[in-house]
């Protein structure tokens, strides 16, 4: 279920990791369509998440490239743990009003066509607002199998920003 579009770690952020598709070099001299819903959708892990999300995985690995996207779908009030990506991530908001935080930094806003760049190894959370769920497109690229670093939850303090 596409709708209007984080990761390896405790479950590789099942983003771009659980069950996703991948395309062989051989495939590079024509198109691959994945059709919708052939790949399950998966609850992200309570380890790395407050409340419930879930993951629709996209693709994964095409050709020789290490990416992999999902959409993430987060419920109202829900976020991820703090975390960093050996090559940084996309986050594309498709649906919603979501929040997102680096490290040291105020915590931002983010609504539908909004496009997040995190460079490799900032310390960062996104997720949910307050009051309304949020989606987005993650992409990102893996380093030695691993395309995120899963670190401590964010406190209720941090996630309201106090």
């Amino acid at each position: 279920m596409y709708k209007k579009l984080l990761v390896a770690g405790a479950l590789a952020l099942s983003t771009c990791l659980t069950g996703t598709v991948g395309f062989a070099a051989d495939t590079a001299n024509h198109q691959v369509i994945t059709k919708n819903g052939e790949q399950a959708a998966v609850k992200g892990p309570t380890t790395i998440f407050n409340g419930n999300v879930i993951i629709e995985p996209l693709f994964n690995n095409i050709d020789d490239r290490n990416i992999s996207g999902a959409y993430v779908t987060f419920e109202p009030g829900t976020h991820s743990s703090w975390h960093t990506h050996p090559k940084g991530q996309v986050l594309i908001v498709t649906e919603g009003q979501g929040l997102t935080q680096e490290w040291g930094q105020p915590i931002q806003v983010i609504n539908p066509g909004d496009v997040i760049w995190c460079p490799p190894g900032v310390k960062h959370w996104h997720g949910a607002g307050y009051n309304t769920k949020m989606t987005h497109i993650s992409l990102c690229e893996a380093v030695d199998g691993a395309n995120v670093n899963w670190l401590e939850q964010v406190s209720d303090e941090q996630y309201h920003g106090k």
